[in-house]
């Protein structure tokens, strides 16, 4: 099992906030949102219907991303029966809340990703950053355009996605050994 699928594979116990913290894992990694994004993403910018988050990311420009099915239905739990009870009667429009009912800062959520790889027996350091890069570079290895994933990622300059263009290279460099007669 990659690192991925532990990160995103729910422990055996289930509390309010491990359930939030599942949902929070899975957007990130489904969207390639950057930390800040999510953690002070709200409840309108995410259209469960469609499947897709609209983000407010760097220099203010606004961006629409989309999630698949099994996002859909962690983010349809978390509202349904988590979120309520965090709430406990206070209102916020943050879709992620934390127990005072706000947004989460970036350090807690770094240090919650941490915590959850701990615990999934990942021995290196994990951030929120390496589930933006294996959301790109997942994307990528399976055929996406280059200017698909600068447009989710929402980066202004197509050079800085090309970062994540390594690790299909190396597939392209062992297929190459694998069946070209010189190879």
């Amino acid at each position: 099992m990659d690192e991925t699928t532990r990160l995103l594979t729910p422990g055996p116990v289930q509390t309010q906030f491990s359930r939030r913290n599942l949902a929070m894992l899975h957007l990130l990694y489904a969207t390639g949102l950057r930390v800040s994004e999510l953690v002070n993403l709200t409840i309108p910018a995410c259209n469960l219907n469609a499947c897709f988050v609209r983000v407010r990311g760097k220099g203010d420009k606004e961006r629409l991303v989309p999630f698949g099915q099994p996002t859909r239905i962690v983010l349809e739990d978390y509202l349904s029966t988590t979120r309520p009870k965090l709430l406990k009667g206070r209102r916020s429009p943050i879709l992620f809340i934390s127990n005072r009912a706000q947004a989460m800062t970036r350090i807690r959520f770094w240090q919650i990703i941490s915590g959850i790889a701990r615990s999934a027996g990942i021995r290196k350091k994990i951030s929120p950053h390496m589930l933006r890069h294996s959301f790109a570079s997942h994307l990528l290895a399976h055929g996406a355009d280059l200017r698909s994933v600068q447009m989710m990622l929402g980066h202004s300059d197509i050079a800085t996605t090309q970062i994540y263009t390594h690790i299909d290279e190396e597939r392209l460099k062992d297929v190459h050994r694998k069946f070209h007669p010189r190879g």
